[in-house]
């Protein structure tokens, strides 16, 4: 069974190679589902057993869902949409020596920058389009290998292999093309999406890894595949909800954008997007402001964002006793400075979910010498203040092009999702 799931979480990922297309791909699967598609620009007309989706910025998306029966508490699970890239510039081409044309572009997140080198890169994400007199979004996927980022010869840079640190500027640009494609990248993007060249206004465009995903391993227990960072939790979020009852709850499926810059935008963990969905739901219900404020007290939300597995050549760099490992189980994460907001009722309640879905459960707590990253959880509690667990599957390589996790993973988070959603 968890090869079955493995399967289809490479499958959504392959049609997701930028936050766009991932909120697109779960918009078809609600729309499949019978979901009724809310705009926030209107008035949302809600009734008890409806199930609802609202976007934000086609990168961000909140999927709710309201029982029969009257019942106050939200159960919230957020994951997010971005994943570190190469975004490409404004005025992208640069022509070098009348020999080449390479692309001009800028470090988006905090991403290991070597294992971009030397393989079939692509580009995707969004156009904003003049059509019918009227300014669109059009998503765009230029689906073939269309660039490289080649590394320099070993012969001119003898101390590539001795700790070389890149430059995004000089090292990271992508080869377009020679001297005969110049003034051509535009147009190849246009003619993907299937718009004029002379209509484009804007356009929101990243680099993205060819490579597909694999099972891989004596037992095929491993995989890898371009941003499971956080394409992983936000996959197994979307299946769970559907799987699950949604009966005992507000059950709501919440992915947020630029979770790999701090999440400061309108489409961010830090936003109003959650707060204000919530707040329509409640307002929907005929409910009072100080009933939100009493469902908010009783709800729980599951911030699920990856975290780091034992790494096999790195054992010194795991804490000596909270040492995740790839098909272990779900990963609670810990954080004495609140970077994680799991603390000792929000660990508990989710050991409770993960018993019931009969899944395991593990544990991360970096070295107390080393910094680690922070996560959506203590970000998006400023603004929708409930009891929270972080946590995330464990994975190796994490912020590289190509990650790798743990194959049988995905189908205990699936698990205790459904529970959760129950």
């Amino acid at each position: 069974m968890y090869r079955k799931t493995a399967k289809k979480l490479l499958k959504f990922i392959e049609k997701s190679p930028t936050a766009f297309q991932a909120v697109t791909e779960m918009t078809k699967r609600l729309d499949k589902e019978g979901f009724e598609e809310l705009k926030e620009e209107d008035h949302w007309k809600l009734k008890k057993g409806g199930n609802y989706y609202v976007t934000r910025n086609h990168s961000a998306i909140i999927a709710f869902s309201i029982p029969q029966k009257s019942v106050w508490k939200f159960h919230i699970m957020a994951s997010h949409s971005d994943s570190p890239s190469l975004k490409i510039k404004e005025n992208p081409e640069i022509e070098v020596e009348n020999a080449y044309i390479k692309l001009n572009v800028e470090r988006y997140g905090g991403m290991i920058l070597s294992p971009w080198f030397d393989r079939p890169l692509s580009v995707a994400g969004r156009l904003i389009v003049r059509q019918d007199g009227k300014i669109r979004e059009k998503m765009v996927t230029v689906d073939r290998d269309l660039l490289v980022i080649p590394n320099l010869a070993i012969h001119m840079n003898r101390e590539v292999n001795d700790g070389y640190k890149y430059n995004v500027q000089k090292d990271m640009l992508p080869l377009f093309s020679d001297k005969e494609g110049k003034g051509r990248f535009m147009e190849t993007v246009a003619e993907a999406a299937e718009v004029k060249i002379e209509d484009i206004l804007g356009h929101d465009l990243f680099l993205y890894d060819r490579t597909p995903g694999t099972l891989w391993g004596v037992n095929e227990e491993f995989v890898s595949a371009p941003r499971l960072d956080d394409l992983q939790c936000a996959f197994s979020s979307m299946e769970g909800f559907l799987q699950g009852n949604r009966e005992e709850s507000i059950s709501v499926h919440c992915v947020l954008d630029n979770e790999e810059v701090g999440s400061s935008t309108r489409q961010g963990a830090a936003s109003a997007f959650l707060k204000d969905t919530l707040m329509r739901i409640n307002m929907g219900l005929g409910r009072t402001q100080e009933e939100y404020y009493m469902a908010l007290a009783d709800s729980f939300m599951i911030s699920a964002d990856n975290a780091h597995a034992l790494h096999p050549n790195y054992t010194d760099k795991t804490d000596p006793v909270n040492r995740p490992v790839l098909n272990g189980g779900i990963v609670i994460k810990y954080n004495a400075n609140q970077k994680y907001c799991t603390d000792g009722v929000s660990a508990a309640i989710f050991k409770d979910i993960c018993d019931r879905a009969k899944v395991p459960y593990q544990t991360f707590v970096n070295r107390s010498d080393m910094a680690g990253g922070s996560t959506l959880g203590n970000i998006s509690n400023n603004q929708v203040p409930v009891k929270t667990v972080d946590i995330g599957l464990a994975q190796l390589a994490m912020h590289s092009v190509y990650e790798t996790t743990g194959a049988k993973d995905t189908e205990s988070l699936v698990k205790a999702a459904t529970v959760f959603f129950a």
